[in-house]
């Protein structure tokens, strides 16, 4: 058994964060990990100032904490392990890593590995997904109270108090093709991943190591639309829908007629004038071997 050292680093805020941890690090020393644990700080910094110490980063959180890692993971090509301890989960479930942390620890002592790509928007890298609209008033309105109450039912909630009141936004979306498309939104979203949201699909063939964003832009007047299409965004069909335009491309630019603000895998990050491109194979994870059968269906 070769020892590796690994950076362990859990979101003391993300609402399943006292969830069998001794359990974890057990299963990790077993087998042959050894966690070193540092002070708080925030896990960008942390792995930079420990990158040349340990071999592998662990995190244990959601996807914001993951998010905020990003950089640091590109720049010092550390593999990432991930203990799924967030409300939602989302990079974890298109990894299908196993919802339990010990049963995730294991993935991590396997070892085997998985190259997948990150969206950037204006230089900020994301796993997931980056929106504008009506993900961003969603994000700010979920606090970590909500989250850790209620788990992935605090989205819906969320979500059934704001969709009342839709506000639509002109926009112009520039695609690497040479298409440009014009018209009156209240979501757009550039995906990298295959779910975001709480257990939304971006696209239904979408993956994390395609090399493509996956773009919708959904253009209604009403809320009654949304509840009709949610099925169709549980399941990534969205774009068959004529009030949703949806493309693939490796690269595209979204203006605003005023500067709106861009969602990052839960986090508002940045703004538009907002470019988008993918970054091929930018960080390593530990995976569970890929599953050739079809993905189930969600919530099924």
């Amino acid at each position: 058994m070769i020892a590796r050292r690994a950076l362990f680093l859990v979101n003391p805020k993300a609402s399943r964060a006292e969830t069998g941890l001794d359990a974890v690090i057990k299963t990790l020393t077993d087998g042959g990990v050894e966690p070193v644990r540092p002070l708080n700080d925030d896990v960008d910094t942390l792995i930079r100032r420990h990158a040349a110490a340990v071999e592998c980063v662990i995190i244990g959180g959601g996807d914001g904490t993951l998010n905020r890692a990003a950089p640091a993971l590109m720049e010092t090509g550390l593999p990432l392990g991930i203990l799924p301890l967030g409300t939602a989960n989302d990079l974890a479930r298109t990894l299908e890593l196993p919802t339990d942390p010990v049963a995730a620890a294991q993935v991590i002592v396997d070892g085997r590995m998985r190259a997948i790509d990150l969206g950037e928007v204006n230089g900020r890298p994301f796993f997931n997904v980056a929106s504008l609209g009506m993900s961003v008033d969603l994000a700010k309105s979920l606090d970590g109270g909500t989250k850790k109450r209620w788990g992935r039912f605090g989205y819906m909630l969320a979500a059934l108090r704001l969709v009342r009141r839709l506000e639509r936004f002109t926009a112009e979306i520039r695609i690497d093709d040479g298409r440009v498309i014009r018209g009156k939104s209240i979501q757009i979203a550039v995906g990298n991943g295959r779910f975001y949201g709480g257990g939304m699909t971006i696209a239904e063939d979408a993956a994390p190591d395609d090399g493509m964003l996956d773009v919708y832009s959904i253009e209604v007047d009403h809320w009654m639309w949304l509840a009709l299409m949610y099925p169709s965004f549980r399941a990534g069909r969205h774009g068959r829908w004529d009030e949703v335009h949806a493309f693939r491309c490796r690269s595209v630019e979204i203006r605003t007629r005023r500067p709106r603000d861009v969602n990052t895998d839960g986090e508002v990050t940045t703004h538009t004038p907002a470019r988008f491109r993918v970054l091929p194979k930018a960080v390593r994870v530990f995976s569970p071997p890929l599953d050739p059968r079809p993905a189930p269906p969600v919530g099924g």
